[in-house]
């Protein structure tokens, strides 16, 4: 005879019902509260291109719910976009609360991210596998357009976006503590418009208004330096560094008085040209990794490779306009112009070579 205490039959299936109902309300719950903490937002008008630059007219343009897919080794669309060596864009306006914000983006491979026109997330890379990457923006209260590039080469394709707020109230910014700037830089006179770093316990400076400009150099939390412009949203600044200026981006300084009072200057101001070449006052940017050659023909000997997302002053062109002649980290040479995008400047003024 066993000894033990034994539950009627009807008595265990209500038990094991309500373990399994607990069970169910708690992944609800859990699945409930990771959505809620992740935003896909809505709305966004999808653009597919079946090459890797976004160049010419896209093969297929929809509307999308959310930048939310895994796309596999096969076509994200069959007979329309191609299984590898594809691209797209998406752009959305969407309303935010006042606050911090931290936009996510997982791709394989490539990905960049723009807020208001302005490069938070730049990556468009071939990876080779899945890269997870993320930015803290402060944004103002109100609607803001948000573009997610996308480029996709060989085997699997994948992309999500999303953001989570990391503070709907904004912290008050009362000014710093002035750091003197680092000895060697011209004195700061009373009254002038300063920027200290704040942000980033080391910040990269560089040549043009975009993290795609070439760095030029660092400053460090704390320390405080003269501006002498800004970009037209001033949400880059031009400081003036040790016997030169550089570009650094504004949401890592404070600045001590209205930013709109500083003069809004060319981005060319800190790129710097080689002896005898001339400013043409035009300046563009790559949409793709670029051999830069010695003649403008494809034939011609490699004497560099320009980043994509670089900025670069152009200064010659072809008759034809199919070849600009630029200026990278110092060296003169060719590039295919279908790969370069004008940003400031009027080509007319660019001499033909």
């Amino acid at each position: 005879m066993k000894h033990g205490f034994h539950l009627p039959s009807s008595t265990q299936s209500r038990i094991v019902l309500l373990v399994l109902s607990f069970g169910l309300i708690a992944t609800l719950g859990l699945s409930v509260m990771l959505t809620s903490a992740q935003t896909f937002g809505s709305n966004w008008t999808g653009s597919y291109y079946n090459n890797t630059s976004f160049s010419g007219t896209p093969a297929l343009t929809r509307l999308d719910a959310q930048i939310n897919f895994n796309f596999g080794a096969g076509s994200p669309f069959t007979g329309t976009i191609n299984p590898d060596n594809f691209s797209a864009t998406w752009a959305s306006s969407q309303t935010f609360t006042a606050g911090t914000y931290r936009f996510t983006a997982i791709a394989d491979d490539g990905v960049r991210v723009q807020i208001d026109g302005q490069t938070v997330i730049d990556s468009l890379v071939a990876t080779g596998g899945t890269q997870t990457l993320t930015a803290d923006v402060i944004l103002t209260e109100g609607v803001h357009a948000i573009r997610v590039d996308y480029v996709e080469f060989t085997n699997a394709a994948l992309v999500q976006f999303y953001w989570s707020s990391v503070s709907t109230t904004p912290s008050a910014t009362e000014g710093p503590t002035a750091t003197p700037a680092p000895t060697g830089l011209p004195a700061i006179a009373p009254g002038s418009l300063t920027a200290t770093v704040i942000r980033a316990g080391v910040l990269n400076t560089r040549n043009a208004p975009s993290l795609g400009g070439i760095k030029v150099g660092e400053v460090l939390k704390g320390q405080t330096y003269a501006v002498v412009g800004r970009n037209e949203n001033a949400t880059w600044f031009l400081l003036q560094l040790g016997g030169y200026q550089a570009w650094a981006w504004g949401y890592y300084l404070y600045i001590n008085s209205n930013e709109f009072n500083a003069p809004v200057v060319s981005g060319l101001s800190a790129v710097g040209l080689p002896a005898g070449v001339t400013d043409t006052g035009v300046l563009a940017v790559t949409n793709a990794g670029l051999r830069l050659r010695a003649e403008a023909n494809i034939g011609s000997a490699q004497i560099g490779r320009v980043d994509w997302g670089s900025f670069v002053p152009v200064v010659g062109r072809t008759r034809a306009g199919d070849w600009y002649q630029i200026v990278w980290k110092g060296t003169v040479g060719w590039v295919v112009s279908g790969y370069l995008d004008i940003r400031q400047g009027d080509l007319n003024n660019v001499p033909v070579r």
